[in-house]
Formats: structure tokens, sequence, C-alpha cells
């Protein structure tokens, strides 16, 4: 957490171990300009919301506010994507209703605690690097990501330990798992 009072928050959702090794063979594959910033698979995750900086006194009610039972569906991964800014990202195949409607309840859910949302489109991604603009894919990776939780996750600032979990939250039998 912060020395200034807040955590800097967002929701996402983290790769089963299956799909990020898939994601590292694709990752090996690729050529990455030099500069490039490649992510470890343990800061790999596919953003539902970004929160931004919420006061540690808020946390409590905010994990328990963002508690919401999850339709189990599956993540067709595999369309690699240079984005403006440098950004190598791995896209969906399609946008699978049950995560349009995740994403929609916990925008729902913020804006219900007194926090904003994104006013953009939602455009899933997965980041796999930053700083390479000039890379090269190779073949895109068919990656199926079961998805049957999201968490509740801190930005710590350290490039060593990009991210840590604050809560997960799992589907309809959901009854809560703290990791922080």
């Amino acid at each position: 957490m912060s020395s200034d009072g807040t955590a800097r928050l967002f929701l996402a959702l983290l790769p089963p171990a299956a799909v990020r090794a898939a994601l590292a063979d694709h990752v090996a594959a690729c050529r990455w300009p030099a500069g490039a910033t490649v992510y470890a698979p343990a800061d790999w995750h596919l953003t539902l919301h970004f929160i931004g900086a919420v006061p540690h006194d808020r946390l409590p009610a905010l994990r328990a506010g963002l508690a919401l039972s999850l339709t189990p569906f599956t993540l067709h991964l595999g369309e690699p994507a240079a984005w403006p800014h440098g950004l190598a990202v791995l896209l969906p195949r399609s946008l699978p209703p049950a995560l349009r409607a995740l994403h929609d309840a916990l925008g729902s859910r913020l804006r219900g605690l007194g926090l904003r949302t994104d006013a953009r489109s939602y455009h899933p991604h997965l980041t796999l690097a930053r700083r390479a603009a000039q890379a090269q894919f190779g073949a895109a990776p068919a990656c199926d990501w079961p998805v049957r939780s999201y968490v509740l996750m801190e930005s710590t600032g350290q490039p060593e330990a990009r991210y840590r979990v604050l809560q997960e939250y799992g589907g309809p039998d959901f009854v809560g798992i703290g990791s922080a």
C-alpha cells in the first residue's frame, strides 16, 4: 500500500497456470524490440475496471461491496495486437456475454459505492509488453481460459511485484478468499 494513505486499485481476471504456460510459450516465440518491457507471467491479467486511488479505510467496505456471483465462462485468447503507445496485447477472439455481464455488474456496483468508472467502451485485453511497437508476434496462441473468479488488485509501484491480490471472488458458491 502507498504511503499517502491510498491504494491504487483495479478489478481483473487472472489466468490459471495452464493459460500462463501457453502465454509464456507465445511470449518466448515473439521477437521483442530492444528496450521492450515484457511483463512477467505473474503480472498478466485482464482488467475489468480500473478503480484508481482509494483511501485505505474504504478497503473493507469495497472488498465486501464487490462480491458478486460469477457465471463461469471461457475466454478464448489469441489475437496479438500492437496498440498505441507501444503496448503489445492479446485480445479475446470474441467477447463472451458472461464477460460483458460481469463487467457491467461490477461497474454498477462500483458506481453504487461512489466510485467512478471509465466511460469509454470496454476493450478487454491482456498486456504482454510495453515499449514494444515493433514486436513481431508470430502465430497467434490458442488459449482457452476458463474463468471462474475475479480479483481486486492493488498496483504496488514495484517492478519486481507490480500487483498484489487483495481479494478473490469466485462463482455462485463464493464464500470469500482474502490473500491480504
